[in-house]
């Protein structure tokens, strides 16, 4: 993965048709909300006539969706604070969840004008698409009724959470590959009590699998489940590949942090 300041150098503007990329390394939280931000605005406008899928990782972070009731984060701020989590309250659905290093994190950032004007047709469309990657490295991953994620029999590995405004969508899911899962103690995960986590490394520790190999993976199912695209999926590793000639107020705070590796 690459760092983020060099979004502005180097790709040509993709078709409209074509399900674009970014493969972004490690940004803070509040750099990639802002970038989600503008893309949609651009997707809203016009500006930007495809559908773009972020890839990337957080620093430690909890975040409070629109469903927190102040009752399921268990640790307080002054311990999350001494563990270097930082937390931040988001206009996405669902209650409160943690992203951090070993977590492939995806913001689809889609027109559902362009698709079916409906979210839960959406949701169910990206559970399907980690359900498929998933299985490409031999995960039996389903659903389970009534709430929304990924499962692995009755252990999450996904979670979701969606905002959409004009019918584009932004914030996303976070899959487990590598992640420390003790982190989830800190809270009860998505508001649902006695929630085994699980990631890939757990149910497939064999696989010895990164984050940078699961994110292709999840790309050409995004690709093939939304776009019915086959074959993989081409990487973007800066923002000019929207066809924009100028640097959003986003890509500069990006700038100031960069990405690190996965």
């Amino acid at each position: 993965m690459t760092d983020t300041s060099r979004h502005l150098e180097g790709s040509a503007p993709a078709p409209a048709s074509e399900l674009v990329v970014f493969d972004l390394g490690r940004v803070p939280y509040g750099d990639a909300l802002a970038l989600q931000r503008d893309i949609a605005r651009r997707v809203i406008t016009g500006e930007i006539p495809h559908d773009v899928l972020l890839l990337l990782q957080h620093p430690h972070v909890i975040t409070l969706g629109r469903s927190y009731k102040g009752k399921t984060l268990v640790a307080s701020p002054e311990y999350l604070r001494s563990k270097g989590v930082e937390l931040v309250e988001v206009d996405r659905g669902g209650d409160i969840t943690y992203h951090g290093p070993g977590q492939l994190v995806g913001y689809p950032i889609f027109d559902l004008k362009r698709h079916t004007r409906d979210l839960h047709w959406y949701l169910r469309q990206v559970e399907e698409a980690l359900i498929v990657a998933l299985g490409a490295v031999g995960i039996s991953a389903s659903r389970r009724g009534g709430l929304t994620g990924v499962w692995v029999d009755n252990r999450k590995i996904a979670s979701i959470g969606v905002h959409a405004r004009d019918w584009v969508t932004w914030h996303g899911f976070a899959l487990n590959v590598t992640t420390d899962l003790s982190y989830f103690d800190l809270m009860v995960p998505c508001g649902i009590s006695d929630v085994q986590m699980t990631s890939v490394g757990v149910e497939r520790p064999q696989l010895q699998l990164d984050v940078a190999a699961m994110g292709k993976l999840v790309a050409d199912a995004f690709a093939a489940v939304f776009h019915r695209q086959s074959g993989p999926v081409s990487f973007h590793r800066d923002l000019s590949a929207l066809g924009s000639s100028h640097a959003t107020a986003a890509e500069d705070a990006s700038r100031r942090h960069g990405g690190a590796s996965a």
